[in-house]
This record gives structure tokens, sequence and C-alpha cells, in this order.
């Protein structure tokens, strides 16, 4: 028998080809193996998803730690961990926008008066914002990703245990989970008739900075009011870093509009 990816020669007793690792398929793909993969890999109580999701709660560091020392058997790979929780993202705005509109426009409320343009009577320029975060979060959370990183290394530089690149994977698994956690916080709110996002938002942020420090505490071994500390500054760094670039996105479009005539200074 031969591989069908790399078409190296198998023993029949052989479950990964030597060559390209490969996994050796004996049956065709059809719906009852597709489903028995898709239980296997998400549905069962068994499952990684499940393993992993339960894990970076009880012991984050085996989870982080195993992936960055290459035994990645046991839990869900970073990349792929965080690709779910994008896809999760979307489902919690497909559902929010769908059968909890209030919750949307109160979003655009929030949004509303700091994006007003002086010189331009009350119309806000950027009204529709709202609806671009909400409908490319996953690509925001992408793109700002590096910089949480950043931050999270800076402020461990004299513990230097963990390069930039594992500080990255570290942030990827963190940022998922709370993905996963603010789903279920939005969606319950939602269902209990709190619609107001600024609210929510804020008492989520303590929770899930705290979540945060327990995960470094857990991975640096050191006393949670420490962890704490650091987090706290990475977040802080973090948030300066997202006001800095949004506010030049807002002068390139506002300068943008002036040359266009769109805009009376």
């Amino acid at each position: 028998m031969n591989c069908k990816n790399c078409n190296n020669t198998l023993k029949d007793t052989q479950k990964y080809c030597d060559e390209c690792g490969a996994k050796v398929i004996n049956n065709r793909l059809t719906p009852k193996v597709l489903i028995k993969q898709l239980n296997e890999q998400f549905l069962s109580i068994d499952n990684k998803f499940l393993k992993t999701f339960i894990s970076l709660f009880t012991k984050p560091d085996k989870v982080i730690d195993g992936f960055i020392n290459g035994q990645r058997k046991t839990h869900l790979n970073v990349v792929t961990y965080y690709a779910i929780s994008l896809t999760v993202l979307g489902f919690q705005m497909f559902i929010l926008k769908n059968f909890f509109p209030e919750f949307i426009e109160s979003q655009s409320s929030a949004f509303d008066e700091s994006f007003k343009i002086a010189g331009n009577g009350n119309k806000n320029l950027f009204e529709n914002f709202p609806d671009v975060f909400n409908n490319y979060q996953g690509v925001f959370f992408s793109l700002f990703m590096p910089f949480i990183a950043i931050g999270t290394w800076l402020i461990y530089l004299n513990k230097p245990k963990y390069n930039y690149t594992e500080h990255l994977v570290i942030n990827l698994y963190l940022t998922a989970q709370t993905i996963y956690i603010s789903f279920f916080v939005y969606i319950l709110m939602a269902l209990f008739g709190i619609k107001d996002y600024l609210f929510i938002s804020i008492i989520i942020t303590l929770p899930l900075i705290v979540y945060g420090a327990y995960v470094f505490k857990k991975l640096y071994s050191t006393k949670f009011i420490d962890a704490f500390i650091r987090y706290f500054i990475a977040y802080i760094l973090y948030m300066i870093v997202f006001g800095i670039i949004l506010f030049a996105i807002t002068v390139v479009v506002v300068i943008y509009l002036i040359s266009t005539g769109q805009l009376n200074p």
C-alpha cells in the first residue's frame, strides 16, 4: 500500500506515513466517517477542543508550555484554537444582530459621541464605524495581536523565560479563551435583557484581566499580585497603542475628507 500524499510505501500496520506524516486512511470519506471525525474532534466528552478549553482554566501552563515544547497531541494547537474563536466571534455578532438588535444600537450610541467631528454640525462622519468594527472584529483582533504580545513581552523582560514569538503564542491562546468567555457573557446578558454595550464591556474587563494575570502567574510561577500588576500594565500599554492607532486612522480620514471637499475645516 502506498501513501496517497507522497506515494511512499507503507506497511499494513502503519497509521502515519514515515515520509510526510500524513494519517493513513483505509476507508473512503463518507458521511458516516465525516460525522465520526467531527464527533472525535469537537463533540465527544473526550475531544481536544473541550480538553483545551477546560485546561486553559485549570492548568493553562500545561497547555501553553506543551505547545511551545512540541507536545501537541493532547490539546488543540494555538492556530486552530484561535481560528475557532474567530468563528465564534462571528457567530456571536450574528446572534446579537438578528435576535438582540437593541444591543447593537446601544453599541452604536456608545461610539456616536466619540466620533463627531467639530465644524461639520452634528453629523457623525464615522456613523458606520460600529458596523465596520463588528463585521471585521476578527481582523482587528488579529492586527492588534502583535502589539498585545509586545506588551506582555516587555513587562517580563527581566524574566526571560519566553521570547517574543512564545509570548505571541501565549496571547493567542489567551485571546481565544477570552473570546469564548465573552461569548457566553454577552449572550447571557442579552437573554436577561441587559443590552447596554458599554456597561457589559466595563463589567467584563476586570474578570478578563484577572484571568490573564492568572495565566501568567501559572506560566512564570510568581505571586498573583505580581502577575496582576504586570498584566494590568501590559493592558494599559495595549489600550494606549490602540488609542494612538485609532487616532491616526481618524486623522487620515479627516485629511482625506478635507482634501476631497467633503468636510469644511
